[in-house]
């Protein structure tokens, strides 16, 4: 069942006040309704409508599931003002046509940043992705990978001086930052979504191109 994009707050409302509570559930609805707005702007015709499927409310930040119209679902962190910390793709719909899906783009808490879900066409370990970041931003790319796994990424930025960083799914770095002039093979420890962050530190926008492969 579809669920019209007026109605996730109304599924909200009754699902906080089963839980009790007044400022708490005014923090924790104020971090919902951010989320939703969050997913209407960035997530294409799909994002206009769907429903909550869950929230977890701390005063460090709410956590919000959301299944969109397509099926995918969303995970954000909002908070008690309304803004968002993080909007990305916790399990994407299987789109069926065996080849990859348009990339989905989400708000970061931090200016200038994109994130990507990246996947691979049927058949095939990796994919190719070209990028373009401003100054001072970054994209992530988020890719499914399990323990035990391998993760290769290779960056080239024809000579923008690009940076990169990779990230576990606990947000433990598994990679710090070095340069994208340098590649990365390695084994994985942990099985979700590990975060592939290229990263711009100069004074003007930069392209690149993106491998990244899983064995």
């Amino acid at each position: 069942m579809k669920i019209t994009a007026n109605a996730f707050l109304a599924i909200t409302t009754a699902a906080i006040l089963a839980l009790g509570g007044t400022a708490s559930l005014a923090q924790e609805q104020e971090a919902i309704d951010g989320c939703i707005d969050q997913l209407r702007a960035v997530g294409g015709p799909d994002g206009q409508s769907g429903e909550v499927i869950s929230s977890e409310f701390s005063q460090a930040g709410t956590l919000v599931m959301i299944r969109d119209a397509g099926g995918s679902v969303w995970r954000c962190i909002g908070y008690s003002d309304g803004t968002v910390g993080e909007l990305a793709v916790a399990q994407a719909a299987d789109d069926g046509a065996g080849a990859a899906a348009p990339a989905a783009t989400a708000a970061s808490a931090e200016a200038g940043t994109e994130t990507v879900l990246v996947k691979f066409a049927k058949g095939t370990t990796g994919a190719e992705l070209t990028g373009r970041v401003a100054p001072g931003g970054s994209i992530r790319y988020v890719i499914g990978a399990k323990n035990g796994q391998f993760l290769y990424a290779r960056v080239a930025d024809n000579g923008a001086g690009l940076s990169y960083q990779i990230f576990n799914p606990d947000r433990s770095f598994l990679l710090e930052q070095m340069r994208a002039s340098q590649e990365y093979r390695g084994q994985l420890w942990q099985s979700g979504d590990h975060v592939v962050e290229v990263i711009n530190r100069g004074g003007k926008a930069a392209s690149f191109n993106i491998i990244i492969g899983i064995e």
